[in-house]
């Protein structure tokens, strides 16, 4: 590998913003160009993005990324694209231009639909095949919500007209040549497993677009984007884009992303990223295991033949709580405020905080929870608000490493030795000290935190010829802070045990 293409640039298109950095081969940093994404609601529940705005961002802030790193495209080992999973789109082929707007995975719009397949004794076919429940969360009910309300779509998608795409699909098409009528023709239109398993309609164990679920949502096959590992080389990008050729050599979904960038290659390693949800990973290497306590099982990143897996626990509302207190409440006029303001009280003052805007999660799965603060008194001021909003990160956290360790059974359980942290609100410390204490385990933030896109550039630069193996980036890893716990595990048993209660007020 040539000393000027030892660079790697990762796209990370997320839930609330599109972000382009540039990574040299050590894993370290060299420059960041992010632009906030605009969120469409269109009605309660409903969660939209426009994928031209998702498209030009994403572009812009690779030409800035670049521009900010003194680098040209020929610089380049590879490109690496992480995004946002679930969020599902349509697109014609001829055109480029979507049939609507992307349905974001928060949206639950088709929670009614996934309530007819349970009726239908369906989920425990969807949960064999594709490790998922039967909720609104996922890729195929939106799909077959596009097919089923835009005119003549479900015409015009068996006839292969249309494409659907997760974001990764839309931004491979764009990149290889959609972006561009002249070579639109020659657009790749690919996905990789780690985001295929959240669709649905992707048969885990034999990675593959399965029919009898794609028959169970009425989804033509036509519509598909072809499916490959995790580390490969997708496709070129337009050489009038950047300014030359550069392949796409790794992608993945955003969380199966985080947890190849935080270096959790082993079976029983545990990741969590903090983003405006929060997700809970861990890697259980060639075994699907099936949950028993409200977890899912999902795909891995994948750079080899062999199926990998995760386990999963997702939580809607994460850091999504503190851009709350700021727009909807205006307690703060920032994100970074927050950890001020919480800190300026020495505990919640007996607040908790139940986040469940747009339903509870994993372990939870109650669609039709919503938001709650219990246990305010006379002297409930914003601050313990603010302080309780930050503890419910935790505890939701904390309540899927719990149903974890339940499912790993006594053994499993007790081999859980750290908990490894990444996303924006990992730099929290109150709120990271406050889960070590909850998990009863160390919390281990690393030197980089930009795990997610990370992932994306170690995928590209394994495709791309930059690294030999995954030992090379096991080496890589580094702690920035380790925070250990100093709450006795009564208090936190205790703690856990009024949060549990707060949620079932919320759920009743």
């Amino acid at each position: 590998m040539s000393a000027s293409k030892s660079y790697l640039l990762a796209l990370d298109q997320g839930t609330s913003s599109s972000r382009s950095i540039v990574f040299d081969r050590d894993g370290n940093v060299v420059a960041v160009a992010q632009r906030e994404l605009r969120q469409i609601y269109p009605q309660p529940g409903w969660v939209e993005h426009d994928p031209r705005e998702i498209w030009a961002d994403q572009l812009a802030t690779a030409r800035e990324a670049l521009a900010r790193a003194g680098l040209q495209a020929s610089d380049l080992a590879g490109i690496g694209i992480t995004n946002q999973r679930e969020t599902t789109l349509v697109w014609d082929r001829a055109t480029g231009e979507p049939v609507a707007n992307a349905i974001v995975w928060q949206d639950r719009r088709t929670a009614p639909m996934c309530e007819r397949l349970r009726e239908r004794g369906l989920e425990p076919m969807f949960r064999a095949r594709t490790g998922l429940v039967l909720d609104a969360y996922f890729s195929g009910t939106k799909l077959a919500w596009l097919l089923d309300r835009v005119p003549g779509a479900r015409e015009r998608a068996a006839v292969g007209e249309l494409a659907f795409g997760t974001i990764d699909s839309w931004l491979i098409w764009q990149l290889t040549g959609g972006a561009d009528r002249a070579t639109r023709a020659k657009a790749v239109h690919a996905t990789d497993v780690s985001n295929a398993s959240r669709t649905l309609l992707f048969d885990v164990h034999a990675n593959r677009w399965h029919d009898e679920l794609l028959g169970a949502l009425d989804v033509p096959r036509a519509l598909l984007p072809q499916v490959h590992r995790s580390s490969h080389v997708f496709g070129e990008t337009t050489p009038d884009l950047l300014g030359a050729p550069v392949p796409i050599g790794g992608v993945a979904g955003d969380q199966q992303s985080a947890l190849f960038g935080q270096a959790c290659f082993g079976p029983g390693q545990v990741k969590n990223t903090y983003g405006t949800g929060c997700f809970m990973l861990m890697n259980t290497g060639a075994r699907f295991e099936t949950s028993t306590h409200g977890l899912i099982t999902t795909s891995a990143a994948q750079t080899g033949a062999e199926p990998q897996y995760a386990r999963e626990g997702s939580v809607f509302v994460g850091g999504a709580v503190v851009q709350w207190l700021r727009d909807g409440l205006q307690a703060i006029r920032s994100s970074t405020e927050v950890e001020a303001l919480a800190a300026s009280v020495p505990d919640s003052g007996g607040v908790l905080f139940v986040p469940a805007f747009t339903g509870l999660g994993a372990p939870y799965w109650k669609p039709d929870a919503r938001g709650a603060i219990v246990g305010l008194s006379r002297g409930t001021t914003i601050a313990h608000i603010a302080r309780a909003a930050l503890e419910s990160i935790a505890f939701q956290s904390a309540a899927l490493l719990d149903a974890m360790r339940r499912d790993a059974g006594p053994d499993g359980a007790s081999s859980v030795a750290e908990l490894r942290v990444d996303g924006g609100a990992s730099v929290n410390d109150l709120l990271m000290q406050f889960q070590a204490d909850l998990l009863g385990i160390p919390v281990l933030r690393p030197r980089v935190t930009e795990t997610t896109a990370l992932g994306a550039a170690y995928l590209a630069g394994l495709a791309c010829g930059v690294y030999a193996s995954t030992d090379e980036l096991a080496a890589q890893w580094r702690v920035e802070r380790r925070f250990v716990p100093t709450m006795s595990r009564s208090e936190a048993s205790e703690r856990m045990a009024r949060w549990e209660h707060a949620v079932a007020q919320a759920t009743a």
